[in-house]
């Protein structure tokens, strides 16, 4: 996507160096880290409610708007003026993108 090769990374790298320093490299690495698994724990438990959600849907339990609509706003999906099939089309969309490598 990006063809980034060892030079550029060398140089990302000495730049990165130069802005933060030594000391604070690892507490920026952590930071990344911490940020990183948030938003895999976030990824997954939205991916956990649309699949709950379906089952539900089929099995006939409940078809409620606002489930919908949370399941959504959780994903960054605009509910605004759609239906519940655009919407569950759409969230799908966005865990098939998130799921890519």
């Amino acid at each position: 996507m990006f063809n980034i090769g060892p030079n550029e990374l060398l140089l990302i790298a000495l730049i990165v160096f130069l802005l933060f320093g030594a000391s604070k490299l690892p507490e920026l690495a952590r930071s990344l880290g911490r940020a990183k698994a948030e938003f895999k724990k976030a990824e997954r438990q939205a991916e956990l409610e649309l699949v709950e959600f379906e089952r539900r849907m089929r099995e006939g339990k409940y078809r409620s708007r606002e489930e919908l609509e949370k399941v959504a706003k959780d994903l960054g999906v605009e509910t605004e003026g759609k239906s519940d099939e655009e919407l569950i089309r759409d969230i799908k969309g966005v865990i098939r993108e998130k799921s890519e490598p």
